[in-house]
């Protein structure tokens, strides 16, 4: 399971719904809980990808590395890395599949008409051949 709170859930909203019609990206960073991811702390990155950035994004390596030692400097750690899905479902693409790391968890952001839809988090296994769904927990909207 991966929890999201509040602070970090308002970034990769905004970042997500920003960045529409085009794919966002960003790492999280956070901590590990009672057998549960917790993201403290959202990091927008730089969609670097060359081609057409409506259904790609790519993280540069050098910008994930940093958003690592900012984590540790932080006292957390990078767990997971997120994404936008453009007016589609929020699902694990065989490109995301391709690109994933099994260390970390992907969350996937479908934005609607430039909003936030819904949100799904995805585990890659250790071969990069399929990744099993993982339950997401948002914060109450207050």
């Amino acid at each position: 399971m991966i929890r999201i709170e509040k602070r970090a859930w308002r970034k990769i909203a905004a970042h997500a719904e920003a960045t529409y019609p085009n794919e966002c990206c960003g790492a999280l960073l956070g901590v590990s809980e009672n057998g549960a991811k917790v993201v403290k702390e959202a990091v927008e990155l730089e969609n670097a990808y060359a081609g057409s950035q409506r259904d790609r994004y790519e993280v540069r390596p050098e910008d994930l590395l940093q958003a690592d030692r900012a984590a540790r400097d932080r006292g957390l750690d990078l767990i997971g890395i997120f994404h936008s899905h453009p007016d589609c479902e929020a699902y694990f693409s065989a490109t995301d599949l391709k690109n994933s790391c099994p260390w970390y968890s992907f969350v996937v952001v479908s934005v609607r008409g430039g909003k936030v839809d819904h949100v799904r988090s995805f585990i890659p296994n250790p071969e990069q051949t399929a990744a099993e769904a993982e339950e997401v927990e948002l914060p109450s909207e207050d």
